[in-house]
C-alpha cells in the first residue's frame, strides 16, 4: 500500500469528527432561533411535543443548506490546525509530501459536503418548506378556538373585531362576547352575547360562531339610523383565510419549487421583473451554495497551516470571519440581483470565485513557505472585540 493512501485516509478520518460536532452544534443553534416561531403555535394552539419535533424536522433542511458548508470549512480548518500544531505538517514536508499533496482528501471531503448540500437545496428545502406550510395550516385551521385569547381584541378576521372575556378550556364555550362587524357596506354591527360556541369547517376555511341570548346594535352610517335587535340564537361566519393567508395551499413560493418548476416558471415568464430575477437567483443558488464547499474548504487549508503556530481559537475565529465575508458577498449578490443591478448568475457565483481565488492565493504562498501576515488580522479582531466590549459596558 502506498504511503500517500495511508496519509489520505488519515487526513480524511481526522476531518469527520469535527464535521459531525460542528454540524450538530450549528444546527442546534439555528433550530433554537426557529423555536421562537414554533413557540407561538405552542402557546396559542397548544401544539404537542411530537408536532413541534416534526415542525423542527421540516425546518432543518433550510438550515443545513448553510450549516453544511460552514461545518465543512471549520472541520478542514480544525484538522489542519491540529496537524500544524502537532508538527505533523512539518513531518509530512520532511518526508517529501508537499502541501498540494494533501489536497486530494480535502477535495474528496468537500465533494461529500457538496453532494449533501446539493441534496438539501434541490430536494430537502422545497420538501421541508411545503411540509411545514401544510402542517402549520392544519394546526391553525383546526384549532382556531384555542388560538383565541381571553380578554384580548382579535382583529385577525377581515373587517371583524372579536373580544372574548373568558374561554372554558373543557367545553370550549366562549363567554361574554363582543363583536364589531364592518363587512356590510355603510353598516356597522355590534353584537354582544353572554355566551357562544365555535363550529369549524376547516375544508372551507370558515368558522361559524353561534351566539345565544344576545343583542345586535346596527348603525347605518349613510342614513344615520340605528337598529336594536334581541336574539335567542345568532350565527355569524368568520373567514379564517386572513388568519392563515401565508399558510394556505396555493401557488408555490420560489423556495418551494423544484428544479423543473423553477425552469418552467422562468421559461413561461415574459416580464423581466423582480419575481423573475428572484426566481433566477433561487435556481443559481441551489448550485452555487453546494459548490461553496470547495471554495471554503480550499481556503481553510492554508488558514489552518499558517495559524498552527498561534492559538487554535484565533484560527477558528479567523475561519468564521472568512465565512462571514462569504455570507456578506452572497447577501450583496442577492440584493443587487433582486433589483436587476447585476445579473443573478454574477451575484450568486462571485462569492465562490472570490473565496476560491483567495484560497488558491493563500495556498500558493503557504506551499512556497511564505508566511502570511496574520498579526494585523489578529490586532484588527482584538480591536473589534475591545470596541464591542466597551459598547456593551455602556
Amino acid at each position: 500500500m502506498k504511503i500517500s493512501s495511508i496519509i489520505y485516509r488519515y487526513v480524511f478520518k481526522e476531518m469527520i469528527p469535527p464535521f459531525i460536532i460542528n454540524l450538530m452544534f450549528f444546527t442546534f443553534v439555528f433550530l433554537m432561533v426557529e423555536m421562537l416561531k414554533v413557540t407561538n403555535m405552542v402557546v396559542n394552539y397548544r401544539v404537542g411535543v411530537f408536532t413541534v419535533l416534526i415542525m423542527l424536522a421540516y425546518s432543518t433542511p433550510y438550515f443545513l443548506t448553510y450549516v453544511i458548508p460552514m461545518s465543512i470549512m471549520i472541520a478542514v480548518l480544525l484538522t489542519f490546525l491540529r496537524l500544524s500544531g502537532d508538527n505533523e505538517i512539518v513531518a509530512l514536508k520532511t518526508s517529501g509530501m508537499s502541501i498540494y499533496g494533501l489536497l486530494p482528501p480535502v477535495m474528496l471531503f468537500c465533494l461529500f459536503g457538496c453532494l449533501l448540500t446539493l441534496f438539501m437545496t434541490v430536494y430537502g428545502m422545497p420538501w421541508g418548506r411545503l411540509s411545514f406550510k401544510e402542517l402549520s395550516y392544519k394546526i391553525v385551521s383546526s384549532n382556531l378556538e384555542i388560538g383565541l385569547k381571553d380578554r384580548t381584541f382579535n382583529d385577525s378576521f377581515e373587517d371583524v373585531v372579536l373580544y372574548v372575556h373568558k374561554i372554558d378550556p373543557k367545553s370550549k364555550e366562549l363567554q361574554d362576547i363582543f363583536i364589531e362587524d364592518k363587512r356590510s357596506q355603510n353598516i356597522v354591527s355590534t353584537v354582544v352575547a353572554p355566551r357562544g360556541k365555535l363550529f369549524s369547517e376547516p375544508d372551507e376555511y370558515i368558522y361559524n360562531l353561534l351566539l345565544y341570548n344576545g343583542v345586535i346594535y346596527q348603525a347605518d352610517v349613510k342614513n344615520r339610523s340605528t337598529k336594536y335587535i334581541d336574539f335567542d340564537t345568532y350565527e355569524i361566519q368568520l373567514d379564517i383565510e386572513q388568519v392563515s393567508s401565508s399558510l394556505q395551499p396555493g401557488p408555490k413560493h420560489r423556495k418551494e419549487m423544484n428544479l423543473v418548476e423553477l425552469r418552467n416558471y422562468l421559461n413561461n415568464r415574459t416580464q423581466r421583473d423582480s419575481n423573475y430575477y428572484n426566481t433566477l437567483m433561487e435556481l443559481h443558488k441551489k448550485f452555487s451554495i453546494p459548490i461553496a464547499c470547495f471554495a471554503l474548504g480550499l481556503l481553510a487549508v492554508p488558514l489552518g497551516i499558517q495559524s498552527g503556530s498561534t492559538k487554535k481559537s484565533f484560527g477558528l475565529i479567523l475561519g468564521m470571519v472568512f465565512f462571514f465575508i462569504y455570507y456578506l458577498l452572497l447577501t450583496a449578490g442577492l440584493v443587487f440581483g433582486e433589483t436587476g443591478a447585476c445579473p443573478p448568475v454574477i451575484g450568486m457565483w462571485v462569492p465562490n470565485i472570490v473565496i476560491g481565488a483567495l484560497g488558491l492565493y493563500l495556498l500558493n504562498k503557504t506551499a512556497n513557505e511564505r508566511q502570511l501576515r496574520v498579526g494585523p488580522i489578529s490586532n484588527l479582531l482584538k480591536g473589534i472585540t475591545s470596541c464591542l466590549n466597551g459598547y456593551r459596558g455602556r
